[in-house]
């Protein structure tokens, strides 16, 4: 499916249809498979909309990295913005709040449908925290791009850190797996790794380590997929560690979801959403 646009981030919203950012363009996209595309601009326009998700009572919330804030956007199109500097990756919380990581700031955030934001501290410099994703063990777990880790944190703001075996691996995408455990991909390394929740990591090396994976997403068939956005693939991986790759049409292959037809689709920068049966 082509789109007039950088499709960044996607998610399957409460409504059966595809959200999608357009991150260069500053829109959020809407899209119900098989039909034609709607966009709504947002104001200011040049925040750079990335990571988009779900949210409990069924809007959709998305990050502005550069424009420094958070959006909350209902099914009826109703924008929120709430002012947070330097937010990437957004997941909703356990409690009912939605959690999300400064990648500048060295912090892990919460922040209400009301747009209270409480802010914790990491023990770290400089690690850029990416993307975050609910754990089964009901604490949110994050990855720390230059931190070289996967971090853990609890409602309560308590933050523990374990480091990565690989130097360098650089992680990005983080998603909850269908085993109890956190699967992330690692952008510098060329692997993706599981972490278990008693801090246990496994990481399991990609066909070509050049492939730069970006996103995660658990699949309905109880697989791992995954993005490589240096060589225009997207990935699949069993619990087992077996791995499978399927060439994209187009290049620059960020975010992906399960789709309301129960296949992965994948946003391309280059200008379209993709689907992989």
């Amino acid at each position: 499916m082509l789109i007039d646009g950088s499709p960044y981030g996607v998610v399957t919203g409460s409504d059966g249809a595809l959200w999608f950012t357009l991150v260069h363009q500053g829109r959020i996209g809407r899209v119900v498979p098989g039909e034609e595309p709607t966009f709504l601009q947002l104001d200011p326009a040049d925040g750079q909309p990335t990571v988009i998700t779900t949210g409990h009572d069924g809007s959709l919330w998305f990050t502005e990295f550069v424009g420094g804030r958070i959006g909350r956007i209902t099914l009826d199109g109703t924008v929120t913005a709430f002012e947070v500097p330097s937010p990437y990756g957004i997941a909703a919380g356990p409690d009912g709040a939605m959690w999300f990581t400064q990648l500048q700031g060295d912090r892990i955030g919460r922040v209400t449908a009301t747009g209270e934001v409480t802010l914790h501290p990491l023990p770290t410099e400089g690690a850029m925290p990416s993307a975050i994703a609910a754990g089964p063990d009901g604490a949110l777990w994050f990855t720390l791009n230059q931190g070289n880790a996967i971090g853990r944190i609890t409602v309560e703001g308590e933050v523990t850190l374990y480091g990565l075996p690989t130097p360098g691996a650089a992680p990005v995408g983080i998603c909850a797996g269908p085993d109890e455990a956190l699967w992330f991909v690692e952008i510098g390394a060329g692997q993706v790794g599981r972490i278990d929740t008693s801090g246990t990591i496994t990481e399991f090396p990609l066909p070509d380590r050049a492939a730069r994976p970006h996103a995660i997403v658990t699949g309905q068939d109880g697989a791992l997929w995954f993005t490589e956005w240096g060589i225009g693939k997207l990935g699949r991986v069993t619990v087992e560690g077996k791995i499978e790759e399927y060439p994209l049409e187009g290049a620059e292959p960020h975010g992906l979801t399960v789709g309301p037809d129960g296949a992965i689709w994948v946003a391309m920068e280059s200008g379209a959403l993709v689907r992989v049966a």
